[in-house]
């Protein structure tokens, strides 16, 4: 065996290494939750066969979400569309793995088409997913096209300037709620909120009685409080030097019922704790529904409030209000109620200023701890494994939203619980203070905004159905009470006990009216002097061209000459006006005028007849009347 540096033959020089093909990296964005902490959304071009059209598309979406402050929601909702896009083009793209926006074969233009056509099939009919998802992709590759380094071939540049392709989709429009179930969620959260005060000022002033619990025990929950309140020592640190639930002593199980889990008996405590010292997000509920009844604005105007936006006055409070979505701000003040008039109120008092300074006096020690400036009026305190977090209330939190809140008070309301039915209630009972003026309605938003979002709502429609049902009666009853048509019979039958008075007439009127004393002409009058065209106590001023429309009206058997002489005045009449004129004038006359001499035999016309042609007899009819009827 030959020796070190023995070897006659030298080793073959290692061959270079092929290059690896190149990795397209991961495109990442960090967005805001809700309740403040970050979130990576992250795009692989790599996990799929069309990497290069990914990664383009990767590309703009990273610059787009990068470029402004975007929510998590909007983040994501764009990485969908991506992530979707791709796929598609994956299973039905012939050589998927050649596919380029800056080339035409592939033709990603038939692509995209073939995707839009088959995208609504993914969501339920009427979804409007699918028209925002293709908003985001022709945003993506518009911004491609605008870049003059970034090639983008075929039809595509046509399809961004023109039609979308896809309908906007429609969606179910939340209804209001009842005043009753406003009614019980306001009497819900007022007791909440009265507790939670109670709660955290005990806890804080049992906190202040407490010491240094390494110096006087960690058994004693006012010294917990304390180290917790003052941050003398960290939950942490409080969570590391208690013994197992099992080992505590009574002062501290006592704090938590009886079935407690013992491996989450610590962590509960850690908890409880807390909660004597700050609001937490079951809490914030009760005050997000108490403002948003007492200003009337929406739920995200409100959570998003903080010290710098309010401005307490003697008789009022001045708070700005911010509404992200539509790039609004509005100023608006609320008077301040007399607090002094009634200590126990048997109903809430939806003072917005009220409201506020309570719930600055819970929310300011978090801020100052967490060193937030201005301090929100929506922050929590919960505890995270054993440390104590402080973030914003978060109205979607898990096991913590506005259903788990209404479950424990024991709250059900008809239908969906969604909190922006409250902020529809409040803009309801707006429309029906300013009787219906959209213009003092939408002061916080658009008028369009006003119709397409909150005059759908059930009780808009009932007032506005009441409102044209009165107006329909209202027209129905005055063609319906016209005069009361007696025949021979009917005129005798007045004399019969309770007849009279079936018709609202006195015996000394069915006397009068027999004796020609109350005629006017066409037909009798139950009383002149309370006619419903003239004034109380004025005799009718319009007699007897309106008798045949008014309720007083009684028609007797002797009144058919002059009815028959009326009715072909009425006919000459029509030749004379437009039939748009005669109908709003005197239509209603003539339906009556017909119709009462509808109800005599042919022999009493007949007789009548001959009765104004042997008497020689003319239509009553006032000097005025006949300038109308002759013009």
């Amino acid at each position: 065996m030959p020796r070190r540096g023995e070897y006659r033959k030298s080793f073959p020089a290692p061959k270079p290494r092929a290059p690896e093909p190149g990795r397209i990296g991961i495109r990442e964005v960090i967005a805001a939750e809700a309740n403040g902490d970050k979130a990576v959304v992250s795009i692989d071009p790599q996990s799929f066969t069309c990497t290069t059209v990914a990664a383009e598309l990767a590309d703009e979406w990273l610059e787009l979400m990068t470029s402004a402050t975007f929510s998590l929601g909007l983040v994501r909702g764009y990485r969908r569309t991506v992530v979707a896009f791709c796929e598609h083009v994956d299973a039905t793209v012939p050589r998927a793995a050649k596919a380029s926006l800056a080339l035409g074969d592939p033709d990603m233009h038939f692509a995209v088409t073939e995707w839009l056509r088959l995208l609504p099939s993914h969501y339920k009919t009427g979804s409007r997913e699918p028209g925002w998802s293709a908003g985001r992709l022709r945003s993506l590759i518009a911004r491609r096209i605008e870049h003059p380094d970034r090639k983008v071939a075929g039809h595509l540049n046509g399809w961004v300037k023109g039609a979308l392709g896809l309908r906007r989709g429609q969606t179910e429009e939340l209804d209001e709620f009842t005043r009753a179930d406003k009614q019980k969620l306001v009497r819900a959260a007022w007791a909440d909120r009265l507790a939670t005060e109670a709660r955290i000022r005990s806890g804080r002033a049992l906190a202040e009685s407490g010491t240094d619990p390494a110096e006087d025990g960690w058994f004693v929950p006012a010294n917990l409080l304390w180290a917790i309140f003052h941050g003398a020592w960290s939950c942490e640190e409080i969570a590391e030097r208690l013994p197992r639930w099992a080992d505590m002593p009574a002062s501290l199980h006592d704090l938590l019922p009886a079935d407690t889990p013992t491996n989450v008996g610590k962590r509960r405590l850690l908890r409880y704790l807390v909660r004597q010292l700050y609001p937490h997000n079951l809490d914030l509920h009760s005050y997000r529904i108490l403002l948003m009844a007492a200003t009337g604005r929406a739920s995200e105007e409100v959570s998003a409030l903080n010290e710098d936006d309010v401005e307490f006055g003697p008789r009022s409070v001045m708070i700005d209000f911010s509404k992200g979505r539509a790039h609004a701000e509005m100023r608006q003040a609320f008077s301040v109620q007399n607090t002094d008039a009634v200590l126990h109120p048997s109903k809430p008092r939806l003072d917005a200023a009220e409201i506020i300074k309570g719930l600055l006096g819970l929310t300011r020690p978090l801020a100052e701890r967490a060193g937030i400036t201005p301090v929100p009026l929506f922050l929590k305190g919960a505890i995270s494994t054993y440390s104590l977090t402080i973030r914003p209330f978060d109205g979607c939190m898990q096991e913590a939203t506005l259903v788990d809140w209404m479950a424990d008070h024991d709250v059900s309301v008809s239908g969906l619980v969604d909190i922006r039915r409250l902020r529809k209630s409040g803009k309801v009972e707006k429309a029906i203070a300013f009787k219906g003026r959209v213009s003092d309605i939408a002061d916080d938003h658009s008028v369009e905004t006003f119709h397409g979002h909150y005059a759908h709502g059930t009780t808009l429609r009932v007032i506005a159905g009441n409102v044209i049902t009165a107006a329909q009666r209202r027209w129905f009853d005055q063609a319906l009470n016209g005069p009361v048509v007696l025949s021979r019979e009917a005129e005798h039958s007045l004399q019969e006990p309770g007849a009279a008075a079936a018709l609202g007439l006195s015996a000394e009127d069915v006397e009068r009216l027999r004796a020609g004393q109350l005629d006017m002409g066409v037909s009798g009058c139950k009383n002149p002097f309370e006619s419903p065209y003239g004034r109380p106590g004025q005799l009718c001023p319009v007699a007897p061209t309106r008798c045949l429309e008014c309720r007083n009206a009684f028609v007797l058997p002797s009144n058919l000459p002059q009815l028959l002489l009326f009715a072909a005045h009425l006919e000459q009449l029509q030749l004379r006006l437009s039939p748009a004129h005669f109908h709003a004038l005197w239509g209603q006359s003539r339906v009556n005028v017909r119709a009462a001499i509808a109800a005599r035999t042919d022999a009493e016309i007949a007789l009548a007849r001959q009765q104004i042609a042997d008497e020689g007899l003319t239509l009553q009819l006032p000097l005025a009347s006949h300038v109308e009827f002759d013009s």
